[in-house]
């Protein structure tokens, strides 16, 4: 890729006000087409910022060896869940692609190499929310991969490559869920708004306060941080995402969180604001 392709790319996308960031808890598929108010948190959080230019999504649900960015016109909708209505697999987001931003974004993350991607699409991670955000589907999408080769600090670091996208208009979501342990779900409270164990609860209250308080080493150091943690963020990849939303947080810049309850024992739906 020449100069002149590079300068090109960058135009394409004009500058903007600075946007904020999310972290976005998405829980069940089953919020893609449910009305409560964990959808209704997504609709707001979208009606409080200006309209971007373009979405990049980065999805607890592509777990890759490896980086990997969408570079397709039109990315398919993924249906990678089993054992739920059929109407949740009738649900298409047809949301258009952005070869450009996807070769923007791989230039802007080297060194590191970028593959760029004509075969995945949008899963569930980000169609499920981004869908109540921009239910027109009118607004480009594209992925960005979760390596999951690194540890954590590569993935913190790796975000602030992407703060340039902040002021070209483009709505940079992490998509997974802080507290997210299947396996531990408290399936007679499934449904019930603020159901936790209690261990749950600590991980909870422990990151919202690091959260806030701007502690985002002890974020990254999950690993280390106790018993708690280990059962909250028992495998990295809903828990990931989380950092690249921090990596993008300028010093001067306010967090605020949103849609923060347990629910079902073991998940958290705590989403996150900067900007």
């Amino acid at each position: 890729m020449n100069l002149n392709d590079l300068q090109n790319i960058s135009n394409s996308f004009k500058n903007t006000q600075r946007m904020p960031v999310l972290f976005l808890g998405h829980g069940s598929p089953m919020n893609a087409i449910e009305e409560n108010q964990f959808v209704q948190g997504f609709r707001k959080a979208a009606s409080e910022i200006p309209k971007p230019n373009a979405i990049l999504c980065i999805s607890a649900h592509w777990y890759t060896d490896g980086t990997f960015v969408t570079a397709m016109d039109m990315p398919k909708t993924i249906h990678d869940f089993y054992g739920f209505p059929k109407a949740l697999f009738d649900v298409q987001y047809p949301a258009p692609g952005s070869p450009e931003l996807a070769k923007e974004t791989a230039e802007l993350l080297l060194p590191v190499d970028v593959e760029e991607d004509h075969s995945w699409g949008l899963d569930h991670g980000a169609w499920s929310v981004i869908k109540h955000m921009y239910p027109d589907a009118d607004i480009p999408v594209i992925q960005l991969s979760v390596d999951h080769t690194k540890p954590p600090q590569y993935h913190y670091d790796l975000a602030k490559r992407l703060n340039k996208l902040r002021e070209k208009g483009i709505l940079i979501i992490g998509s997974g869920n802080i507290v997210h342990n299947l396996r531990l779900i408290d399936w007679k409270n499934i449904n019930t708004v603020g159901a936790g164990w209690d261990w749950a609860i600590e991980a909870r209250e422990k990151t919202n306060n690091w959260l806030l308080d701007g502690n985002f080493q002890n974020i990254i150091d999950y690993q280390k941080q106790g018993t708690f943690l280990q059962y909250a963020v028992p495998t990295p990849d809903h828990y990931l995402p989380l950092l690249y939303t921090l990596g993008l947080k300028d010093q001067s810049e306010e967090l605020t969180l949103f849609n923060d309850e347990l629910i079902g024992g073991s998940l958290s739906m705590t989403s996150v604001r900067i900007g």
